[in-house]
């Protein structure tokens, strides 16, 4: 069983920020490895072969995934074995070890904008920046909005990766307390 005192403090929070906001998940899955803190990446290949592998093997009749045994060698391209493996642990051997990490939510990223846009001193800029929030692809127009202005885009960037980094922390808190309570409801 895993307990909080296994999270270490070398967590990539770069790289947990970049698989947050990897909202779309079609190519890619990411999994935090709550011993080492490496963020694990996984292709939709891999993790589609693997649930192939787990549904000709699991039985209705065992309770549990932890009781699934393949019994008989899947043909797997040897590129891909480590992976597969690595992928199977994830999801049936050592759950506890790793945790799956969410995509942003919209709402954040969206408030992030609206507060980043009300930092500015330029009313013009601000204004732009608000009008650009509603309807579809606003986080894309955002960022455009701000290619022209250098400063302005460097301090959002800035701005978003602290607002990003307290996310995660948020999210690292939730999942220990997740660990040690239960789940909750």
């Amino acid at each position: 069983m895993w307990d909080s005192s296994q999270m270490k403090n070398h967590i990539d929070f770069d790289e947990v920020q970049k698989a947050m906001e990897d909202t779309v998940r079609d190519a890619f899955d990411y999994f935090l490895d709550r011993e080492t803190g490496e963020i694990i990446i996984l292709s939709e290949d891999i993790i589609n072969k693997a649930q192939e592998i787990l549904a000709e093997s699991y039985d209705d009749d065992i309770g549990d995934f932890e009781d699934v045994e393949v019994e008989e060698a899947p043909v797997i391209p040897e590129w891909m074995e480590d992976e597969i493996e690595l992928a199977l642990d994830i999801f049936i051997y050592e759950k506890d070890r790793y945790v799956r990490i969410p995509e942003r939510n919209p709402r954040y990223g969206y408030n992030t904008m609206k507060a980043f846009a009300g930092t500015l001193g330029d009313e013009t800029l601000k204004e732009t920046l608000l009008k650009l929030l509603d309807g579809k692809n606003a986080f894309r127009r955002f960022k455009d909005a701000l290619e022209p202005f250098p400063k302005e885009r460097k301090l959002w960037y800035g701005f978003n990766a602290k607002t990003a980094r307290d996310e995660i922390a948020d999210w690292l808190k939730s999942i220990v307390f997740e660990q040690e309570n239960g789940p909750q409801a």
